[in-house]
């Protein structure tokens, strides 16, 4: 019994070494993410195609913009093909952790909740949540809003803002929130709410290109920054990206294009 129970003890604590052993081997399992993107030779960027200037369909019903032109050079320097995928931006986490899509690449902003479930890049570009009105409105502070109505798009950093800002949110008369900010400025233009809680790019390029009769207030609900989100265990996907940016940044690229779209270079890549 004794002998019979040492051989017990000897095949357990053999066991325990080869299943440590793969517990060890699957801690520190490679990183595949950026093989896996030059084996298949594509990249799937999820944006929401309705989001000027970063990205939004044009009048011939194709995807451009300022975020699309620089996935376009990345992509090119890697050698593989960029696919653009419209997404629901309210489920845009679900896309990304099933696999739907590579990142989320489209004035996706940076919080320290979404941090927590993705891998960013650093900041490639600033921005701010600003609230927008018609140009005749008495409105000239958020102050001026009390007992008004502002719209914003679901599932954006405009909802963060609002409820990072309570006493200013609970002021509102109410909010309505929209599937994107362009039906948003639409319903503002036509009356239906009084103002528009949204991203100063997507403010300023509104204004330029529509010519509609809007104004930014002077005061913000806060400064933000964009970046690129990936998989948590993406690593080497999400710096070979950032590296590309580098270089592109080095060599003028990320100038011509932020000067294209944003009408000068606003970029703080490698800044």
């Amino acid at each position: 019994m004794k002998r019979f129970g040492l051989l017990v003890l000897c095949a357990l604590m053999t066991a325990g070494i080869v299943f440590v052993g793969c517990n060890k081997q699957g801690a520190g399992e490679a990183d595949n993410s950026l093989q896996t993107i030059l084996d298949k030779g594509q990249l799937i960027l999820g944006l929401d195609d309705s989001f000027p200037p970063m990205g939004f369909r044009n009048e011939a019903n194709e995807i451009v913009g300022y975020d699309v032109d620089l996935a376009k050079e990345v992509c090119a320097r890697l050698g593989v093909e960029l696919v653009l995928q419209p997404i629901d931006w309210n489920a845009k986490e679900q896309e990304l952790n099933t696999g739907e899509i590579d990142c989320i690449w489209n004035g996706f902003t940076i919080t320290e909740e979404r941090k927590q479930a993705l891998n960013f890049t650093p900041p490639y570009l600033k921005n701010a949540q600003v609230v927008v009105v018609k140009s005749g409105s008495p409105v000239q502070t958020l102050s001026d809003l009390a007992g008004k109505t502002a719209g914003t798009q679901t599932g954006s950093s405009s909802v963060d803002a609002l409820e990072d800002a309570p006493e200013f949110t609970a002021s509102l008369k109410s909010v309505v929130e929209y599937k994107d900010f362009l039906t948003a400025l639409m319903d503002l233009d036509v009356e239906g709410i009084d103002a528009v809680v949204i991203d100063l790019v997507v403010a300023n390029d509104n204004i330029n290109r529509s010519g509609k009769a809007f104004r930014i207030l002077g005061e913000t609900l806060g400064e933000e920054e964009f970046g690129i989100g990936f998989r948590k265990n993406d690593k080497a996907l999400a710096n070979k990206v950032w590296e590309t940016l580098l270089a592109m940044a080095e060599d003028g690229t990320v100038a011509e294009i932020s000067t294209q779209w944003l009408g000068a270079d606003i970029s703080i890549i490698g800044k």
